[in-house]
């Protein structure tokens, strides 16, 4: 059987950097550079005719910025895994880029092996932020439940299924895994979402972190 092989788009409108980003990910053979883009337009027309498993975006692109394609892209191809790559670290930047559908985020003032370990992750379907953005998130969240004045309670049931979607399984898994239906999971996952007022999955592996309910 043939190995696996992950294609993926790199959007930067510096071709320096588009060339590094390449140079890295070639190191790897089951991971295919399928195309390359120097405007968010053009990232977004590439996208629909390679359909990527990865897409790699700078944040700063031209015609459309990497917030605006992440949007597009996760709408028409929600399969497609968003890594933002960028310099920015703003915290408004980083929790809309996430509620939009992206999940992952490195800086590129942080070393390659980061970037590996974000494509690594989301081959695997799991979120990935580099140390110095991953305690801006927790602080954002740390800070909402401080506005918030409230404490937060999940059931036991609600708790174990965020456990389990933290730990990257998927809803059939964890219906198999709990012998429960899949319909059941859904249920509860909408039920803690609503809760805790998070919109995407990688909003609640950050809310399961900084609640112990995994090990980050």
């Amino acid at each position: 059987m043939r190995p696996t092989t992950y294609r993926i788009l790199i959007a930067d409108d510096h071709q320096a950097m588009r060339q590094g980003v390449r140079s890295l990910l070639e190191s790897h053979s089951a991971w295919q550079v399928v195309a390359e883009a120097n405007d968010g337009r053009e990232a977004l027309r590439l996208a629909r005719e390679t359909k990527p498993d990865i897409a790699i975006l700078d944040y700063s692109l031209p015609q459309m910025n990497g917030l605006e394609l992440t949007r597009a892209i996760k709408h028409e191809l929600p399969r497609t895994e968003i890594l933002i790559y960028t310099m920015h670290d703003r915290e408004s930047i980083l929790v809309d880029v996430l509620r939009a559908g992206a999940r992952g985020y490195v800086l590129k003032s942080d070393s390659g092996t980061h970037l590996i370990a974000a494509v690594e992750a989301l081959v695997m379907r799991r979120p990935y932020f580099s140390g110095a953005i991953s305690e801006t998130l927790l602080e954002h969240f740390v800070e909402s439940d401080h506005n918030s004045g409230r404490s937060i309670v999940l059931t036991p049931r609600e708790r174990e299924i965020v456990q389990l979607i933290a730990e990257g399984k998927i809803n059939k898994q964890i219906a198999h895994m709990l012998d429960i239906s899949v319909k059941t999971v859904e249920t509860h996952r909408a039920a803690a979402m609503h809760k805790l007022k998070l919109r995407t999955t990688a909003e609640l592996v950050l809310y399961a972190v900084r609640n112990n309910i995994v090990e980050p």
